[in-house]
C-alpha cells in the first residue's frame, strides 16, 4: 500500500507560450544568483566594494559551466561517445549533467582571473563565496529531480522518491532520493561555514577548505547510496575516490594555513579603503588624513570649550575679581592709616611750634 512517497513531474519542461523553461536550467540560474547576492553581502562585510562579487563572477561563472561539463563528459564519456550515442549531445547542457568537481576547479580559475583583473587576493574571495556555493548546489540539486535522475537504490521509505519515466533505461519504482539527501546536506555546510566563520574569523582561505571538506564528507555517502552508471575504481565509485581525495587536501590546508597565517586578513580590497577615506574627506568626516584629524571629535574637544570648561573659568574669573577687590580694599585701608599717621605728626608739629611761640612771647 502506498501511504507517501515523494512525485516527479511528468515534465522537466514548462512552456511560457513557445519558450520553454527548463526545470534543470531554472534551479541552476536561481541558485546562481542566490549564491551572488550572499557573495556580495559578505565580501562587503569583509571589507570589500559593492559589485566586486558581481564582477569577478563575470569570470568564474562560465569557467564553472565549462569545467562542471568537462567533467561529466570526461567521466561518462559512454553516455556520448558510446555505441548508439549522438556526441552532439554532450553540449546539450540543458539535459542534465554537471561535474561539481570541474565546476569548481575551473570556475576557481575564472575568479582568479577575475581577482588579479581587480588587484584581489583569491583566497579571501574564496572564504566569502564559500556558504552562497553551497547553498547554490542545494538549489541546483532540484534539478535533478526534475530530469528524474541521479536517485538511490530502492526503497519504502516515506519519502521515498516515485520514478516514473522509462527513458535512458530508467526503471519506474520507488528510490531514495539522493538529490535531496544532497541538497538538505549542501544547506546544512553553508550554516556550518557561516556559524564557524564567525565564531574562529576564518581566514586566508580556510572558510573555503572548511565548505569542500564539510561537502565531500557528505557526498562520499550519498554518492555511495546512487545507483546510476558509474566508473568503479577498486570497489567504489569515481566520485567516492574524488570525494576522499579532496576531503583529504582540504583538512590539511586548514592545519597548514592555520600554523602559517592565523587570523584574517585585515584587507581584503584596498580599492576599498581608499574609497572610504576619499569618501570620509570630502563630506568633511572623519578620514585617515590630516583634515580627518582635524575634524575628528578629539580635535574639536581640544579647539571648542565645553560647557565644563567654560563653568570652571567663569568661577576662576570670579574668584580672581574677589580677591583684586580685596587687594585694593586693603591697600587702600594702609593707605588711610598711612595718611591719618602723617596728619597725627603734623598736627603734633603745630602744638610744638605754638607752644615755643606762645613761650617765645
Amino acid at each position: 500500500m502506498e501511504l507517501a512517497y515523494i512525485p516527479s513531474p511528468s515534465s522537466g519542461v514548462l512552456y511560457l507560450g513557445p519558450v520553454p523553461l527548463r526545470g534543470y536550467a531554472f534551479s541552476i540560474l536561481v541558485g546562481l544568483f542566490v549564491a551572488l547576492w550572499i557573495v556580495d553581502r559578505r565580501w562587503v562585510a569583509r571589507g570589500g566594494q559593492k559589485g566586486t562579487a558581481w564582477d569577478i563572477a563575470f569570470w568564474a561563472i562560465p569557467f564553472g559551466l565549462v569545467g562542471g561539463r568537462l567533467y561529466h563528459v570526461i567521466t561518462d564519456y559512454q553516455l556520448y561517445f558510446g555505441e548508439g550515442r549522438d556526441w552532439v549531445d554532450a553540449f546539450k547542457i540543458w539535459e542534465g549533467g554537471l561535474g561539481i568537481w570541474g565546476a569548481v576547479a575551473l570556475g576557481a580559475l575564472g575568479a582568479w582571473i577575475g581577482c588579479r583583473r581587480r588587484g584581489i587576493a583569491l583566497p579571501p574571495y574564496a572564504d566569502a563565496v564559500a556558504p552562497g556555493l553551497a547553498l547554490a548546489q542545494a538549489i541546483g540539486r532540484w534539478g535533478n529531480w526534475f530530469n528524474q535522475e541521479l536517485y538511490g537504490r530502492e526503497t519504502d521509505l516515506p519519502w521515498a522518491l516515485h520514478i516514473t519515466s522509462t527513458e535512458g533505461g530508467r526503471v519506474p519504482g520507488y528510490y531514495h532520493p539522493t538529490f535531496l539527501y544532497e541538497s538538505l546536506w549542501c544547506v546544512g555546510v553553508a550554516l556550518l561555514v557561516i556559524w564557524a566563520d564567525r565564531r574562529f574569523k576564518l581566514g586566508h582561505g580556510r572558510a573555503f577548505a572548511l565548505y569542500v571538506a564539510a561537502y565531500c564528507a557528505g557526498r562520499f555517502w550519498i554518492e555511495y547510496m546512487r545507483v546510476d552508471e558509474a566508473h568503479d575504481i577498486l570497489g567504489l565509485r569515481l566520485n567516492n575516490w574524488t570525494a576522499m581525495i579532496v576531503f583529504v587536501l582540504a583538512v590539511v590546508y586548514i592545519v597548514v594555513s592555520a600554523k602559517k597565517r592565523p587570523g584574517r586578513e585585515d584587507v581584503v580590497e584596498p580599492g576599498a579603503a581608499a574609497a572610504f577615506d576619499g569618501a570620509a574627506d570630502a563630506s568633511g568626516g572623519t578620514g585617515t588624513g590630516e583634515k580627518g584629524k582635524a575634524d575628528s571629535p578629539e580635535a574639536k574637544g581640544d579647539a571648542e570649550p565645553t560647557e565644563d570648561t567654560e563653568a570652571g573659568g567663569d568661577a576662576k574669573a570670579e574668584e580672581a575679581a574677589k580677591n583684586a577687590k580685596n587687594a585694593k580694599s586693603a591697600k587702600g585701608k594702609e593707605d588711610a592709616e598711612a595718611g591719618d599717621d602723617a596728619e597725627a605728626d603734623s598736627g603734633g608739629a603745630r602744638s610744638k611750634d605754638g607752644a615755643g611761640s606762645a613761650k617765645k612771647s
